[in-house]
């Protein structure tokens, strides 16, 4: 995945590991997660997030204003990690759960290209909204001031954990 050596851990419960597919699945399926960049005075930021995974290029994209924390600390440092885990199951008549999550660490840029912008949105919301209507005209009077990011994975881990 062009990891930079030596720069991402092994997991080390590898029994629990999710294959790259399940990871891929996961990102596709949650609608939410949280994007964590290096925030003002070192410290650590994280925000609750919708997100777009897309199948064709890989990337996972992020969408809202121009202007904020999460967009100075990305103009900062492109290093980011961005968590995603499902609400869990029980299974077989057991009370706690079995909980998926992935860690994607990357690097996220800022997208400039209208045309992407527009589309990488029109998907997102289709996630919450079959109302193709509703998105087209959310997306003209939302669309111009809209800032798209583009986290390009440069490490991925998933895994299964069973919470007792």
């Amino acid at each position: 995945m062009g990891d930079e050596r030596g720069a991402f851990r092994p997991m080390r419960r590898e029994r629990q590991a999710l294959t790259r597919p399940e990871c891929e699945a996961l990102l596709t399926s949650e609608k939410r997660g949280v994007l964590s960049v290096l925030g003002d005075g070192g410290y650590p930021y994280g925000i609750p997030i919708n997100h777009f995974y897309c199948p064709e290029d890989g990337r996972i994209y992020f969408h809202g204003g121009r202007a904020g924390h999460r967009v100075d600390a990305v103009r900062a440092c492109d290093k980011v990690s961005f968590c995603v885990f499902d609400r869990g199951e029980n299974l077989d008549g057991d009370w706690s759960l079995y909980v998926r999550s992935v860690i994607v660490f990357g690097r996220i840029e800022l997208v400039e290209d209208r045309e992407t912008v527009y589309d990488i949105s029109r998907r997102l919301s289709l996630r919450f909204t079959d109302d193709e209507a509703y998105i087209a005209r959310e997306i003209e009077k939302s669309g111009p001031a809209t800032l798209l990011m583009a986290l390009t994975p440069e490490h991925m881990t998933g895994k299964l954990v069973h919470e007792s």
